[in-house]
């Protein structure tokens, strides 16, 4: 596959510059590689160096990550704007699906309904439909989602490949990342306040690089 980023050779090389800021600046640090990619990559969509201090990674989950893709998993956002941000054009290369189910009449019915919220109930229809098994989960919103998607793992035997719990906010975003840190299945977690949907793009961007990178 060519490469994913789209750039003109000036482009690639402003971004290929700001990499080497960013690791230069950020000095040394625990991660693996492929890990690191993946870490600033969000520090690269931020110009925040404390996601270097913040993100936490499954062991499994990068490997875990690259193979859903390379087999051409669904991909389940907790809102639109993720969906905004992804390059669908690497996702059909291989196969992958993106669905958001937060605007959904039903969603939105079923959430009025039982005094839920849309993101719990989209994540419940995602796991009804029979897609969050080999899937992965991007939350950058929504920790409410990210909770839910939690108790359908422990609970509903839900099996995703790979959750990306990044949900930004105030109310339950730092405690949704923790019960996400415990809840068993891999997964990628900026833990604390920080987040929201560029963090999860930047997050599936970086692994669809390796996944690039891993297949040629």
């Amino acid at each position: 596959m060519n490469d994913m980023r789209q750039m003109t050779s000036l482009g690639r090389s402003i971004e290929d510059s700001s990499f080497a800021i960013i690791d230069a600046e950020a000095g040394p640090h625990e991660f693996g590689p492929a890990e690191w990619q993946v870490v600033r990559r969000v520090i690269h969509a931020t110009a925040d160096f404390e996601f270097k201090t913040l993100m936490r990674f499954h062991p499994e989950a990068v490997r875990a990550g690259i193979a859903a893709l390379q087999s051409g998993c669904p991909v389940i956002v907790d809102v639109k704007m993720i969906l905004a941000g992804l390059n669908e054009e690497r996702l059909r290369a291989y196969g992958c699906a993106s669905h958001c189910f937060i605007s959904d009449e039903d969603v939105i019915a079923r959430a009025k309904a039982e005094n839920s919220t849309r993101a719990i109930e989209s994540m419940r229809k995602a796991h009804q439909l029979g897609l969050l098994d080999g899937a992965i989960v991007a939350i950058g919103n929504a920790p409410t989602a990210l909770l839910e998607t939690a108790r359908l793992v422990r609970e509903a035997g839900a099996r995703p490949a790979l959750v990306l719990g990044v949900p930004v906010g105030f109310v339950s975003a730092a405690e949704s990342k923790e019960v996400a840190l415990a809840m068993g299945a891999p997964h990628i977690v900026a833990r604390g306040r920080k987040g929201g949907s560029p963090i999860a793009v930047a997050i599936l961007h970086a692994l669809l690089l390796l996944s690039t990178e891993r297949s040629s």
